[in-house]
Parts: C-alpha cells; sequence; structure tokens
C-alpha cells in the first residue's frame, strides 16, 4: 500500500552557495569474532545499566520514517528545512520545548540541532547523522522514489535506507524516551546536518558547534548489521576509521598543432602513460587496531584463500603472500592500503589537431595517519614526468582513527545482543566519506552504529529502488533506546 504523506511545508532557504560530489559509500563485509568477544563481554558487565521504560512503538517508527520520505532533500530542491520544521514539530509534540530545537538555514539547506539537557556534569555526547538524500528521477523508478510504498515486507523509497531510516528511528526514539519522563545523566544534542550526500558545509558546522561533546554516535549507514539467506542477523559493523577521500588532477600542455604533422611528446600520449603508471601502482600495506580486527572477524568468517590471506596479514602485515592475494581481491585491497585509481580523462580540441591539453583525474581513498599532500607527492614520484602537473582537486579532512573505546563498545555490544542475541560488534573502517570525518577532526571521536539489518542483496541505497526490511523497524528502535539510555547515564 501506499503511505500518504503530509504536503511539505513552505521553504524557506536562499539558493545554494557552493557545488560537489559526495564519494560512493563501499560496502563492508559483516561478521563475528571469536577473540574479540572476552574483552566485549567483560566491557558489557563492567559498563551495566538499567533499562528505561520501552522502545518506541513499530507504528510510530514507521509513519515517521513514511511521511519523511515524502520530502524531496536532494539538493537544489530546497526541501531540508520543510523536513527539519517536520522533525521538530514531532519532538515538541513529544514534550520538547521548542526553544531546545534549533533549525539554522546553511543556504538553500540547513541544520536541525536538538539540545537535551542532562542532570550530571560528565560530557555531552552527540548523535549525528544527515536529512539530505541523493538524486532520483521517477521515470527510473518501478514506484514514485519520494511517495513511501509498501510492498512484499518492503518499504521503498529514495533515503528509506540512507539516512531517513536511522534519523526516524532515533527521533522516534527520543520522543518516547521524553514522553516516558526519562532523565539524561548527561546532555544529549542531536545534529542533523542539510548536505551529507554533497557539499558537507553543515556538519562542518555542527561538528565545530559540538566540539565539547565526549563521543559522537553516527547514525548514518556507516555501520550496520548484516542478514543471512534467511534473514537471521550474521553480525554487526562498527565503523571506527574512515579513509580520506581525495581527487588529483594530472594535466599535460603543449602547443599542439596539424594532425597531419605529428610531433613528440604527445600530450595524451604522455597522460595515458602516467595514467598506466598510476594504475599498476600499489601503495605500501598499512594496518591499525580496526582493520587488524575486521580483517580477522571476516577472515575467520569467510576462510577459503582469502579469509585466510586476511588472518595472516592482522597477524602479519609483512607477509608477502598475504598482501599478494588480497591485493588481487577489488574487495580487500582498500582495506590494507591507499588506493589510487584514474578514473576519468579529457584531452584535445579536434579530430585533426595534436592535442594542445589533457587532463586525468585520479581518485584516491588514503589510509588513515597519511596525509592528502604526502599522497599527491606519491603521485608525482609514481608518474616520473615533469611534464605532468599533479594538483589537490578536491579532498575531505583527513583524520585518525577513533579509539575503541571500553564504553563505548560495551553500550553497542549491549544494544546490539537486545535486538539481535549472540551478533558481537567488530570494528570497521569505511572507504570514505561521510559528516564523521568532520567531528573527527575537532577530536570528538565518532562511530557509526546504524541500528539497520539487511540482506546484501537489499542495499540499495543510492541506486534504484531503494528499500528497507519492514522487519529491520523494531529490533532497530530496540537497539537505540539501549545505546541511548547507556550513553546517557
Amino acid at each position: 500500500m501506499t503511505i500518504a504523506a503530509p504536503p511539505p511545508t513552505p521553504c524557506r532557504s536562499s539558493p545554494k552557495r557552493c557545488s560537489g560530489t559526495s564519494p560512493a559509500r563501499r560496502a563492508r563485509p559483516f561478521a563475528s569474532v571469536s577473540d574479540l568477544r572476552p574483552i566485549v563481554l567483560a566491557a558489557v558487565l563492567a559498563a551495566a545499566a538499567p533499562a528505561h521504560g520501552a522502545p518506541a512503538t513499530v507504528a510510530d517508527a514507521r509513519a515517521l520514517l513514511a511521511r519523511g520520505v515524502a520530502f524531496d532533500t536532494v539538493k537544489g530542491r530546497g526541501k531540508v528545512p520543510a523536513y527539519a520544521d517536520f522533525l521538530k514539530s514531532q519532538l515538541v509534540a513529544a514534550g520538547f520545548a521548542p526553544a531546545d530545537i534549533r533549525i539554522t538555514p546553511v543556504g538553500e539547506t540547513a541544520n536541525l540541532h536538538l539540545a537535551w539537557k542532562g542532570n550530571g556534569t560528565r560530557p555531552p555526547i552527540a548523535i549525528t547523522g544527515h536529512m539530505d538524500v541523493v538524486e532520483a528521477d521517477p521515470k527510473d523508478w518501478a514506484r514514485d522514489p519520494f511517495t513511501a510504498t509498501e510492498d512484499g515486507g518492503y518499504l521503498f523509497g529514495r533515503g528509506v535506507g540512507d539516512n531517513k531510516f536511522d534519523v526516524s528511528m532515533v527521533v522516534a526514539t527520543l520522543a518516547a524516551m521524553k514522553r516516558e519522563g526519562f532523565r539524561p545523566n548527561r546532555d544529549i544534542h542531536l545534529f542533523l546536518s542539510g548536505d551529507e550526500e554533497t557539499d558537507g558545509l553543515t556538519a562542518e558546522k555542527q561538528a565545530a558547534e559540538a566540539k565539547a561533546a565526549g563521543v559522537a554516535l553516527m547514525l548514518n549507514s556507516d555501520g550496520g548489521g548484516g542478514l543471512d539467506a534467511g534473514g537471521a542477523a550474521s553480525g554487526y559493523s562498527l565503523s571506527a576509521a574512515e579513509k580520506t577521500y581525495a581527487d588529483y588532477r594530472l594535466t599535460v600542455t603543449n602547443p599542439g598543432g596539424h594532425s597531419s604533422r605529428p610531433t613528440s611528446p604527445n600530450a595524451i600520449a604522455q597522460l595515458a602513460a602516467a595514467a598506466s603508471r598510476v594504475d599498476a601502482y600499489r601503495f605500501a600495506p598499512q594496518i591499525n587496531e580496526i582493520t587488524r580486527a575486521s580483517l580477522t572477524a571476516e577472515g575467520q568468517k569467510q576462510g577459503g584463500a582469502i579469509g585466510n590471506a586476511m588472518v595472516a596479514f592482522a597477524r602479519n602485515p609483512g607477509d608477502a603472500a598475504a598482501i599478494a592475494t588480497l591485493r588481487a581481491d577489488p574487495a580487500s585491497i582498500g582495506q590494507i592500503a591507499t588506493t589510487c585509481v584514474p578514473t576519468m580523462m579529457t584531452g584535445g580540441h579536434a579530430p585533426n589537431a595534436l592535442p594542445q591539453k589533457a587532463a586525468l583525474t585520479v581518485n584516491c581513498r588514503i589510509f588513515p595517519g597519511t596525509s592528502v599532500e604526502a599522497t599527491r607527492k606519491t603521485i608525482e614520484t609514481i608518474v616520473a614526468d615533469p611534464a605532468v602537473k599533479v594538483e589537490t582537486a578536491q579532498e575531505w579532512v583527513s583524520t585518525p582513527a577513533s579509539p575503541l573505546r571500553p564504553d563505548v563498545m560495551a553500550a553497542v555490544t549491549r544494544a546490539v545482543a537486545a535486538a539481535h542475541p549472540g551478533i558481537v560488534p567488530v570494528p570497521a573502517m569505511d572507504a570514505g566519506a561521510s559528516d564523521s570525518v568532520y567531528y573527527r577532526a575537532v577530536g570528538i571521536p565518532s562511530y557509526g552504529v546504524s541500528a539497520l539489518f539487511m540482506k546484501p542483496e537489499d542495499q540499495f541505497a543510492h541506486g534504484l529502488n531503494e528499500r528497507i526490511p519492514l522487519a529491520a523497524i523494531a529490533p532497530a528502535l530496540t537497539q537505540w533506546h539501549s545505546l541511548i539510555t547507556a550513553m546517557a547515564q
């Protein structure tokens, strides 16, 4: 059936001030890991806290999600402020004071900030996510992307997974806790940004505002759970690190001339040679505590040549055989090193003229701890041609991995177990990019803790016919209620 949504309120923001695109995210493997279990379970027992009240109702959360899809919060349409107003109205109806919820215009988009004052003196916690979604052309979809539609046990619509699922679950949870009379022992701040899928300006502003927070819980799709073919939970990934996204522009210029009188060097040929060198280069292997844990977990689960190589590399990052095996696997190479690949090339101005200019874009996902500038210099060395100019075209913030804090690991483990017994979270590194980088940049440890569990074949975020299983709502509410309750102590 189709779920109707109220008409969006009028937009009250100005045109967008700048443009850009956000890189797509790479799906991560999900797993449990036996050698993390004693550490995590001990932390859970040490940090056990009493439950408070019950999670929000599935009906309320489903309605909130379905109504949210109707706000086409795509860049350039000015609908983020209207969606923020809608979310604010739901929080106010639950008992939050209007003055506790601030909506700040940022160009044609906006930020939402809820401040829930606590009783204690511990550092605040920030719960962060985004309200915008990527574009969706109705002509390409089987259903209207901006009308939430139930079909076959799924809810379809743009943003129903990324990121309005967890936004809706958290708003429903906070509203339910407020109605119950819950009083946090530390301040809770909900920060929802308006341009995570594009420019990232709003999250940068919010992170600066949140710098007093002791920890950030990212309710983005960076982190989350997997389901097996039978629909049972198969593992949970807690995102604690993120590679740096960067584009580099390589250019060659020369005088050109008539194509009937070839000269050397040819700008296109020079750039093609540079592209081949970049494509063939493999960066030195690296490891941190996040990737060591995730590779061990996935390797133990997967087995076979690749799984064994993961475990061997986690044990010894200098294992040449393991490195060779993982480098040959597209799903693994990015977890053991920086990667740089040629992605776009242009050149020439006429079919009967020698090219005066050729340009190449190289996209890199840089391992935490390596700077964008150091990577640019490495590309210069790889190319080994002074005629090829190497410039940084676009970059995201470069940040270190977040520490695996016992309190966070305990709270997340307890919350996931409450919703999916037997599943132990495994730390993971994202390929980039999300709003977490802005929080880590100001010194706030940030963790991707989505409560959405899905089968791999149901993951259509950013793609056609995006959907989520309706059965995911109830356990997600249980998980978020447990996590917020524990972290608010």
